[in-house]
């Protein structure tokens, strides 16, 4: 494992987050941080992507060698966000330490590429997962198969795993 890969963390989530666990969030960034983690790894989709995004730039406030890297699925993925989740998106591309675009266009499998991409650049996966099958489902099955550390920041008694 490079030192690179050691220190980073990707997020994985759904669509549908509204901010609920926005604190433990934060919270579990300051222990990452503490932990040695540095590299921190969204896919930007609407919902807990972008939530995740801007909670690094605030880490990043406080502990300045905070980098943020962010993982687009493909060029014009913004296009068919709403408004204010545009604007998100945009604001956080400026202000990213770097942006890697996985694709040049869509294709029906950019999405699991991009899925993909935040599994094989990290070594550890902070999600939002419900334990539907979905596209956060699929990152998190595969970050299973390759024994990356994964923390499901999602609450629910039947959820209640440890990975």
């Amino acid at each position: 494992m490079t030192a690179h890969l050691s220190i980073s963390v990707a997020f994985t989530g759904h669509r549908y987050y509204d901010g609920r666990d926005d604190r433990v969030l934060c919270d579990l960034l300051e222990r990452l941080y503490a932990d040695g983690y540095r590299r921190f790894i969204s896919g930007m989709a609407p919902g807990f992507d972008l939530a995740a995004a801007e909670a690094v730039v605030a880490l990043r406030g406080r502990h300045g060698d905070v980098e943020l890297e962010c993982a687009v699925p493909y060029a014009g993925f913004d296009r068919g966000f709403a408004a204010g989740d545009g604007d998100r998106f945009r604001s956080l591309i400026a202000v990213a330490d770097s942006v890697v675009y996985v694709a040049e266009g869509y294709s029906p499998r950019v999405f699991h590429r991009r899925n993909d991409y935040l599994v094989d650049n990290c070594s550890l996966l902070a999600a939002w997962w419900d334990g539907r099958s979905s596209g956060t489902g699929y990152t998190v099955a595969r970050a299973r198969r390759m024994d990356k550390k994964i923390v499901n920041m999602y609450r629910s008694s039947q959820l209640e795993l440890e990975f």
